[in-house]
């Protein structure tokens, strides 16, 4: 943004001692929006105030947060495209993040799944084919649950690092079936991120039937490893909760980044990021009002 007056005596206010003044100060700069970055950025190169860095880099914070905070509403108004959601959420961490990087790995994972399927393959077979090129030719390896590592759960770090835990692997691997037309779906069994693969048929024939008699069989997407109903059964028993039929509804894009953000958020859950935890779930917020759609 072009300096002017008014920009330049707000910029040499920044430091002001007085907490109603930068207050005041920083509101008008946040008015400006993301183009008066590069003029903070500026600031914070030619001072060595750690004080006043440390306000520029609260700034920057803010102005990248709000402009977030507008395109996650505008994501969850539109298609909510689960790939672009993902992307968003990355940007929290990583607010330069190129999402050009990101689009290419997944275009080629696309097309080396593609290559091998064709469709006279059963959905075993299918399945077969997207864990061979995803967990063995592309090497991705899975993490488990751990607050300590936000990395784990964004899906530009896990597609760089080739590591990721079972929902961002887990959100590769319905971008790809989304991209490729498999039926393999989320659904919402409690304290996991599993996959599942969907009969079409049996949807089509069975509209109103029971949930789990859709699926076929499951999918853990921290190693591409697949469950049987029996396998799901007993899981519940050791947990000792019911499987009632909403554990095995689809879950829909929303609620999936919605779900992301919540246990991303739980990596700041201490005193000095809290700030981050508080705004994690605000932006989780935004997707409350939109989970019905799919």
């Amino acid at each position: 943004m072009k300096e002017n007056r008014e920009i330049s005596a707000l910029l040499h206010l920044i430091d002001d001692p007085d907490e109603y003044v930068y207050n005041t100060v920083s509101d008008k700069i946040i008015s400006f929006g993301k183009d008066i970055i590069p003029n903070l950025e500026h600031l914070w190169e030619n001072t060595t105030n750690e004080e006043l860095q440390e306000r520029i880099e609260s700034l920057i914070h803010r102005l990248h947060f709000r402009d977030l905070t507008n395109d996650f509403t505008a994501w969850a108004e539109g298609d909510a495209d689960l790939l672009q959601g993902a992307l968003l959420v990355a940007r929290y961490h990583y607010p330069d993040l190129n999402n050009t990087t990101v689009y290419q790995e997944i275009e080629k994972l696309k097309r080396n799944i593609w290559l091998e399927l064709n469709s006279y393959l059963t959905p075993l077979e299918q399945t077969n084919v997207i864990y061979s090129i995803i967990y063995n030719y592309y090497k991705l390896k899975g993490v488990e649950f751990a607050y300590n590592n936000p990395d784990d759960y964004l899906i530009n770090k896990a597609l760089e690092s080739k590591k990721g835990n079972a929902i961002s692997n887990g959100i590769i691997y319905l971008v790809l079936c989304e991209m490729l037309d498999v039926p393999v779906k989320a659904i919402n069994i409690p304290r996991q991120f599993i996959l599942a693969y969907f009969d079409p048929q049996y949807t089509v024939l069975n509209p109103a039937g029971h949930a789990s008699e859709k699926i076929n069989f499951y999918i853990d997407p921290l190693n591409g490893q697949m469950y049987s109903h029996k396998d799901v059964e007993n899981y519940f028993k050791r947990i000792a909760v019911p499987p009632t039929a909403s554990y095995f509804r689809q879950m829909n894009n929303r609620r999936i980044i919605q779900f992301l953000l919540e246990e991303l958020a739980k990596c700041f859950d201490n005193d000095r990021n809290r700030y981050k935890m508080d705004e994690l779930l605000s932006l989780a917020n935004i997707l409350d009002n939109d989970l019905p759609r799919s």
